[in-house]
Parts: C-alpha cells; sequence; structure tokens
C-alpha cells in the first residue's frame, strides 16, 4: 500500500507538469512551423529527428543502468548502489565517444547522396548536424544521472526540470519567430543549447541530492558487476537501436521517395503523438522503478501484478484522448495549424493506432528486464526490427503512397507484441491466458464500447465547434463510467476507494 502510495504521488507530480509542457510545446510547434514553412521544418524533422532518435536511446540506456540501481534500492545495498553508478559512468563515457565517431563517419554519406535536400539548404543542415554531433555527447553521458533521479522516484524533479525544459523550447520557437537570419541554423543551435543545459542541471541536482552519486572509479569498481551491466547494456543496445534506427528511418525513405514535404507531416505527427503518449508515459515513469525493486526484493507476484495494471492503465489513459482526437482530427488541426502539411491526417490516425496496439504491452519490458535475462529477447527483438524499412522502400519501389509505411508498422506491432508475451512467460512465468484475460480482453472491450457512446454526438451533430464540444464531454462521462464498470477489477476499484476515502481523512483533519 505504502510502495502504491508513492507511485500514485509521483504521478500527481508528473501530470502537473503535463498540464503546462503540453500546451506550450504545441504551441511551440505551431509558432515554429509557421517561422521555419514547411520545407526548412521538414528538414529540421528529418535532421533533428536524430536527436528524437537519440532521446529514446538515452531512455533506453538509462532503463538498463535503472534496472540494475532499482534492483539495488531493492535490496537495500548502499555500497552497490555506488559501484552501479560509478561503472554506468564508465560505460556511457565510451558510448558517447563510440557515438561521435559513428556519426562523424556517416556524416558525408548522408549529404552526399542519400538525404534529398534543396541544395540552397544544404549548407544549413549540415550546420545542425553538427550541434547534434556535440548534444548527443552529453546527452549519453547523463544518462546515469537519469537512472539514479528514476531509480530514487525523485519526481517532483522531474517534473519541475520537465517544466523548464518546456518554457525554454517555447521561448526558442518565440525568438526565432522574429530572427531575421538563418533561422533554420539558429533554431538547431538554440535548441541544442537547451538541452545541455537541462543536462547540466540534472547532473549538479544529482550530486547535491543523492548520497550514492559519488564519482571514485577505483574504489567503487567491480569487476563482476561491469561484466554483468556490459552485458546488460549491450544487449539493450542491440534490441534498442535496432528499434530507434527502423523508427528515425521512417523519415529517411520518406525523404527519398516523397521529399522534405513530407517529413514535415511526419514531424508534426510525431509531436501529437509524443505529447499524447506523454499521458501514459508519464504514468509507466512512475511505475517502473516499482517493478524494478518488487523482483530485487523478491516479491515476483508483486512484480507481475503491477505489470499487469500498468499495461491497462497507460491504455485507458491513452483513449481517453485517443478516442475523441481521432474522430475530430481534421477540426482539431484546422484550428491548431496555420497550414496542414498533405498526409498529416492519416498519419497521425495511423500512428495512434499503432501506439494504441503497443501500450497493451508496454510493461513487459520491464518485467522482463527486471529479471534481468535479457540476451534471447533482445536478439529477437533485433531481428523484427529489420524487417519493416525494407519491406517499405519495396513498396514504395512499386509506387505505393506514404501511407504504406505506417501500415507496415501496425503489422509489426503486433508481431513485436507476441514477441513481450512469450519471453514474458518464458523469463517470468507470466500466464498468457490470464494476461489477455485481465488486460488485453478488458482494454479492448474498454475501447469499443466508449468509441460506440462517442460515434452517437459525432455523427448526430454537424456544426464542428459543437460537435467537438458534445464529443469531449460525452467522451469523458463514457469513460469514466466504461472503465470503473468493465476496465478495473473488483480489487482495483477497491483500492481506488481507499486512496480517495483516505485523502478525504486527511482533509477532513
Amino acid at each position: 500500500m505504502q510502495a502504491a502510495r508513492r507511485v500514485l504521488k509521483n504521478t500527481i507530480f508528473l501530470y502537473a507538469k503535463m498540464g503546462i509542457t503540453i500546451f506550450s510545446s504545441l504551441y511551440a510547434t505551431r509558432l515554429i512551423l509557421n517561422a521555419l514553412g514547411i520545407s526548412d521544418f521538414g528538414i529540421y524533422n528529418l535532421i533533428a529527428g536524430l536527436i528524437t532518435m537519440l532521446i529514446f536511446l538515452n531512455a533506453a540506456m538509462a532503463q538498463a543502468s535503472q534496472r540494475f540501481m532499482s534492483y539495488s534500492h531493492g535490496k537495500a545495498d548502499k555500497n552497490e548502489q555506488k559501484s552501479i553508478f560509478n561503472i554506468s559512468i564508465i560505460l556511457h563515457f565510451i558510448i558517447g565517444v563510440l557515438a561521435i565517431i559513428l556519426l562523424e563517419s556517416i556524416g558525408p554519406f548522408l549529404f552526399d547522396g542519400i538525404l534529398k535536400i534543396d541544395p540552397d539548404r544544404l549548407e544549413s543542415a549540415k550546420v545542425i548536424y553538427q550541434f547534434i554531433i556535440v548534444s548527443t555527447f552529453f546527452m549519453i553521458i547523463s544518462v546515469p544521472y537519469d537512472a539514479v533521479i528514476n531509480a530514487n522516484e525523485d519526481m517532483l524533479f522531474v517534473a519541475i526540470i520537465g517544466i523548464l525544459e518546456s518554457l525554454l523550447k517555447l521561448g526558442v520557437a518565440i525568438y526565432i519567430t522574429q530572427y531575421f537570419g538563418d533561422r533554420l541554423i539558429i533554431f538547431g543551435l538554440l535548441m541544442a543549447l537547451v538541452s545541455m543545459m537541462i543536462m547540466a542541471i540534472k547532473s549538479f541536482y544529482s550530486h547535491q541530492r543523492y548520497p550514492d552519486v559519488i564519482i571514485n572509479i577505483r574504489k567503487y569498481f567491480d569487476k563482476v558487476l561491469l561484466k554483468d551491466m556490459t552485458s546488460f547494456t549491450g544487449y539493450t543496445l542491440i534490441g534498442q537501436s535496432t528499434s530507434i534506427i527502423s523508427g528515425y528511418g521512417q523519415g529517411f525513405i520518406l525523404n527519398i521517395f516523397f521529399g522534405t514535404i513530407v517529413n514535415a507531416a511526419q514531424g508534426v505527427v510525431g509531436q501529437v503523438s509524443g505529447q499524447l503518449g506523454a499521458f501514459a508515459g508519464t504514468m509507466l515513469k512512475a511505475l517502473n522503478p516499482m517493478i524494478t525493486k518488487s523482483e530485487g526484493a523478491g516479491d515476483r507476484e508483486l512484480m507481475l501484478n503491477t505489470s499487469f495494471t500498468g499495461s491497462k492503465i497507460s491504455f485507458f489513459l491513452l483513449i481517453f484522448f485517443y478516442v475523441p482526437v481521432i474522430l475530430e482530427m481534421s477540426t482539431i488541426f484546422n484550428y491548431w495549424l496555420v497550414e496542414v502539411p498533405e498526409y498529416t491526417i492519416i498519419f497521425c490516425k495511423l500512428l495512434l493506432l499503432r501506439n494504441l496496439i503497443e501500450q497493451l504491452y508496454v510493461t513487459l519490458y520491464s518485467s522482463i528486464a527486471s529479471v534481468g535475462n535479457i540476451k534471447h529477447f533482445q536478439i529477437y527483438n533485433a531481428a523484427l526490427n529489420i524487417f519493416p524499412l525494407p519491406i517499405a522502400y519495396i513498396l514504395f519501389s512499386m509506387d505505393y503512397s506514404p501511407v504504406a509505411l505506417y501500415v507496415v508498422f501496425l503489422f509489426y506491432s503486433i508481431f513485436q507484441g507476441a514477441i513481450y508475451l512469450y519471453f514474458a512467460k518464458r523469463e517470468c512465468g507470466m500466464s498468457i491466458k490470464k494476461y489477455f484475460e485481465e488486460v488485453i480482453f478488458k482494454s479492448i472491450i474498454t475501447l469499443v464500447l466508449i468509441t460506440f457512446i462517442v460515434l452517437v454526438p459525432y455523427s448526430l451533430i454537424e456544426l464542428e465547434p459543437y460537435r467537438l464540444f458534445s464529443v469531449v464531454i460525452i467522451n469523458t462521462f463514457a469513460f469514466l463510467v466504461v472503465v470503473w464498470l468493465i476496465g478495473l477489477t473488483r480489487i482495483e476499484r477497491n483500492f481506488i476507494l481507499q486512496l480517495i476515502n483516505r485523502k478525504k481523512g486527511i482533509i477532513k483533519s
């Protein structure tokens, strides 16, 4: 109960952050798109998509380090926590150097034939690429600090730093609307500086806040731990790097066949998906340390139950926003953006559908990683990650539209779910039948019922503003009723009621 209350408190901190950051981020996208124009916005999303890719890789590596730190927290071993931090520093410094070498090596090939960029904007794209390389190194070496913050479940700081980052990026967006030089270059420079500033703050805070954040490699070096962490991080990199290449490669494939205009549509879609998906990701950020700590404390049943509930609740959080957004997407985009790039709406609908599929098994990764035996799991994942881009390339060569890419990745997510379920059963002893009954079946039934209810005002009301308002209101009531009666189990409902009664008692006293 104490752990659950801690998760709830951390989730509240993170959602308070979301309430501020989502609107500033979406408004910043509107300003940036207008300031740069569709073509330059497409160039930035193509090149700076590396930042998105590396942030994802950064999160994956942080999760690998966090696994050991959270597991050690579950065992309450302070010396081991210090050793884990120091070894993590060594590993990520090496990875950072290798990343710089790799990025500098592939740069000439990207700009001399692979990327389809207007010759007049090629030099600007190359400058942005160098900004990315510099920020990449600092991003990678900051991974141990992200892992420490997450393992200590310090979500108040995460919320504060997230709000600061969002406001700084909004400030950059406002500034470039007033800038009269090359807006693409100054935008790339300022975004890189913001990322580096945020990483520096995280590092300073960690050294001041946590006693286990002490850099003394000679004193806290542990060969056995180094071997275990190197193996775990290595296999995580194999799986996650192929996944990231597959994801980022979408922009390359689209650029080769369709140019930067379609990349602009992809960039807008990424913003929408990222902001809406953050509501579910926020809850998982607070939940994942509890999954690993439960396994570290030897409580496999609690670990699996937490994973079950986490996947289901994160799915519910997505459908609360996704149902009205998917139905009213054209109206929303017309209000949000001055000019909507071609393919944006269909891209967005397919990507949101893919996100829903992946949300059905999202916490199983943390469960498998908490046990620690990830070798075969990551190899299978890496093998699956190879296929979508070649298939999309073949389809585009046969004159299929850009939409085909997003359809291919829908099927990819379904196959990935099967791999997650198989390894959760194999490594964690999870019952697939139970997972289908308690998570997948309840989630899909909840989605179908809410959608049918919301379709009533959507079908009957023609005027857009009134229809949008009605859809949002009916969706809210339908969500609360259907999730409570159908989506949640009796135990989950009782737990929520206990938390509500406890809060009432605190307020009255």
